[in-house]
């Protein structure tokens, strides 16, 4: 099959720009301030089980926290940088239909919904990433009321109504994945190393626990759209404060902390030991 000027130039600089050793490590920090970020969310979420406070239990709580500690924005700088390598990576994953070290790459890396996979991480780590520059330069807001805010402009229409929905179907739809990949130890794959009992338990915890905290976001956000009731569609730091006034809502939360450093934990795992 051949390949038009286009794709291959793009196809070439994606080679050139992954066959650098500085590129692939600051790729790897990506993981790795992934790691920080979940064991910082996780802390919260201990905090709100056992003292009833606490900051955002979500990502933008995780930044918040870093940039109050000595040294946090230059730790946030770090972790942007780390973040924008690893997107860029798996930019580079998706035009060359494989994982850039392992050249042609194994057949199934080549399909449509792979390159696709590759894209839509690229997108989160981005996002991730302008969030920790944000922060670092202290204008970073809390992605709860931002959340809020949006999803009761959207509420107040039909069309923001569905899209609302469908968002929210979607995050089921990524949470129901992780559940799946983590119970099914599909992300052994991700590894250049064979699981071992403590990599295997670690990462089956983390994605299924995450996995279903995904879900019950999701859940959230469309019951707060069908009951036009903004403050429930604010992402996961609303699903796991309403995990919290569940019956035995300390456990469960208590629970949820381990699962989401579980998988905090693999990130670290990942960072070393993942195929690229």
């Amino acid at each position: 099959m051949t390949t038009t000027p286009a794709n291959g130039s793009l196809h070439g600089i994606a080679h050139r720009a992954t066959g650098s050793d500085a590129f692939e490590k600051l790729a790897r920090a990506g993981f790795a301030a992934s790691g920080v970020l979940h064991l910082l969310v996780a802390f919260i979420i201990a905090q709100l089980a056992f003292t009833g406070a606490g900051g955002n239990a979500d990502q933008s709580g995780a930044l918040a926290t870093l940039a109050a500690q000595p040294f946090g924005k230059i730790v946030l700088w770090v972790a942007a940088a780390g973040l924008v390598a690893l997107g860029l990576w798996r930019v580079a994953e998706a035009i060359m239909g494989a994982k850039p070290r392992e050249g042609a790459g194994r057949k199934e890396d080549n399909a449509a919904w792979k390159r696709g996979k590759s894209l839509a991480l690229a997108v989160v780590n981005f996002a991730i990433a302008f969030s920790a520059a944000k922060f670092a330069m202290g204008t970073g807001q809390q992605s709860s009321q931002q959340n809020s805010g949006m999803s009761a402009q959207l509420m107040q229409s039909g069309g923001g109504k569905l899209l609302l929905i469908a968002v929210g179907i979607g995050v089921i739809a990524v949470g129901g994945y992780h559940v799946y990949k983590g119970a099914s130890e599909k992300f052994l794959e991700e590894l250049t190393v064979s699981g071992g009992r403590l990599v295997t338990a670690t990462g089956v915890a983390g994605y299924v626990a995450k996995g279903l905290v995904l879900g019950g976001a999701g859940v959230l956000v469309v019951i707060a759209t069908l009951q036009a009731d903004p403050a429930k569609a604010s992402g996961l730091d609303a699903a796991v404060k309403t995990l919290g006034q569940a019956p035995f809502g300390k456990f469960l939360l208590i629970l949820a902390a381990l699962g989401i450093a579980a998988f905090g934990a693999y990130s670290f795992i990942r960072a070393k030991y993942n195929r690229m």
